[in-house]
């Protein structure tokens, strides 16, 4: 049986210091792809925005700077509450996103409970798998 663990919250898009807009998006994680995360965002569009990278690296994003590339995560402070931000970057654009540290927080931690750090692989059933094409 898979678990699915989701969170709707509103992000911030930085477009400038001064300018933000709101994004409500969706965390999403699934104990079938326990090494992802998956985030949909909800723009002023008829087709939501979807991304999907490694828990990993929004885990360790909560507390320092990590990432390259593609996907950025780092904590900071504004307005004296912490929050994570999350550079994404594709060909179609860039986007500086702002979420509030405590509820990522409070999700990472669902997510870490139903499949705990070095136990994603046991999720895959891959060694089940192979057991069954090496008994053929």
């Amino acid at each position: 049986m898979h678990t699915v663990v989701e969170r709707e919250l509103e992000l911030e898009l930085i477009l400038s210091p001064e300018r933000r807009v709101p994004v409500p998006a969706r965390l999403g994680y699934l104990s079938d792809d326990p090494y992802a995360v998956h985030v949909t965002f909800h723009i002023d569009t008829r087709n939501p925005v979807y991304w999907t990278f490694a828990r990993d690296l929004l885990v360790e994003g909560v507390f320092r700077p990590c990432g390259q590339g593609d996907v950025r995560v780092w904590p900071t402070k504004t307005q004296g509450r912490g929050v994570v931000l999350m550079a994404l970057s594709s060909p179609d654009g860039d986007a500086l996103l702002e979420a509030p540290a405590a509820a990522v927080s409070a999700w990472l931690e669902r997510t870490l409970r139903v499949v705990p750090p070095g136990t994603e692989s046991e999720q895959l059933g891959l060694d089940d798998e192979l057991a069954q094409l090496l008994a053929q």
